[in-house]
């Protein structure tokens, strides 16, 4: 049986610092993806919202909250919480709904209102969670983005040029982008001379919290033919698959070092890619192009051989060749990533499918990669929570 459904329209909010309520951007997301679409609102039978801690009792219940707003029209509703893979859970909901046969179209949408500076995990005392451990004891985010650069370069040579590098490419890709926050062209100079955060990295190689908004209608195959959308790009494969390893609290397996735990976690991050290539019947060698999870330029760099796009420690090699550029062999974040578009939490995996599904189409303005037909993204969330979705032509 085919695990295949239609993406029939995606909307975003743009993405940006503007001190609004989440749901208007979601809600404006999903009234572009509704209109990509060419269908009615009250055509869609299940909402699945990607929730959002931060924005309060309606964040917790996002897709009620986003049914609500566009107006009660009787769909069923569901929220899904996964921090940065929150949006790519609610889509799975979504698509599980509609393979089952319970509905034949399905409105998925996530968006943000985030504070300013490094994001932390919500909620009260956890020791049992990793992450509510590390900050615990002074290891942000932006911490551990460093300790993982650090081990590229003592593992595989890696330079602050390559991860500059990295900043320069995006910013180029999403300078095109209509809905990037940032659209400013940058040197390796730049990126060198702006303020050390981590060691070695700095604050131009380190994505900004933003606020911001994304939705995307999907649906039966039979559902996309009836209404003349057969030639749809289609999602292929949702991998949320959990780590396989043990002693999460005592090991502490999120923070980089040598150790044979920091290498369960990498395979952790390898497992989530393995899983949707299995699914959707490819490998690696088929992909055009992927959007990964740049929360740092190095951590770009790690996700090119977790998604098996290159063998262990050659990623530097393929962007130092421009291969991973749009023009090269297999472009990454071409929508400029998070670099341009900084985290909104609940949306920015439902982003990349958005953008995935525009390349598909040949709609990517400025930096569209030619004959691309199938993308792949690459997430990871809070406490064992990530994701990777396969998008085909």
């Amino acid at each position: 049986m085919s695990q295949d459904i239609a993406i029939l329209g995606v909307g975003l909010h743009q993405w940006g610092k503007w001190g609004a309520n989440f749901v208007e951007y979601g809600v404006k997301a999903a009234r572009d993806a509704i209109a990509d679409a060419g269908i009615d609102w009250r055509d869609v039978g299940f909402v699945s919202g990607a929730g959002t801690v931060r924005c309060g009792y309606p964040g917790y219940v996002a897709g009620a909250t986003f049914a609500q707003a566009l107006g009660w029209q009787g769909a069923e509703v569901n929220t899904s919480y996964a921090a940065c893979a929150s949006g790519s859970q609610a889509l799975a909901a979504a698509r599980s709904k509609i393979l089952s046969g319970a509905a034949d179209v399905a409105l998925v949408v996530g968006a943000d209102t985030t504070p300013k500076g490094f994001l932390k995990p919500a909620g009260g005392y956890r020791p049992e969670d990793p992450d509510w451990v590390r900050f615990h004891i002074g290891i942000t985010n932006p911490t551990y983005f460093g300790l993982y650069a650090r081990r590229r370069m003592d593992l595989y040579g890696d330079t602050q040029d390559d991860f500059a590098a990295v900043k320069v490419k995006n910013a180029k890709h999403g300078y095109h982008n209509e809905y990037t926050r940032y659209k400013k062209l940058f040197t390796k100079e730049d990126v060198a001379n702006s303020v050390m955060v981590a060691d070695p990295l700095r604050l131009m190689d380190i994505c900004a919290t933003s606020d911001g908004g994304a939705a995307i209608i999907i649906s039966s195959l039979d559902y996309a033919k009836k209404i003349g959308k057969g030639d749809a790009p289609k999602i292929a494969a949702i991998s949320t698959v959990t780590p396989t390893f043990a002693g999460a609290v005592v090991e502490m397996p999120d923070i980089a070092t040598d150790s044979a735990v920091a290498m369960d976690a990498r395979s952790f991050r390898a497992d989530l890619p393995k899983k949707a290539y299995e699914e959707a019947g490819i490998g690696p060698e088929d992909i055009s192009l992927a959007e990964v999870y740049d929360l740092s330029t190095a951590l770009e760099l790690d996700w090119m051989e977790d998604l098996q796009l290159c063998e262990r420690g050659e990623a530097a090699s393929l962007l130092r060749a421009g291969e991973t550029t749009v023009g090269g062999r297999i472009p990454i974040n071409a929508s400029g990533g998070l670099a341009c578009f900084g985290e909104a939490v609940p949306a920015q995996a439902l982003m990349q499918v958005c953008e995935l599904t525009w390349q598909m189409r040949g709609q990517a303005k400025g930096r569209q990669v030619e004959g691309a037909k199938v993308g792949i993204t690459a997430n990871q969330g809070l406490f064992g929570h990530g994701s990777s979705v396969i998008v085909k032509r």
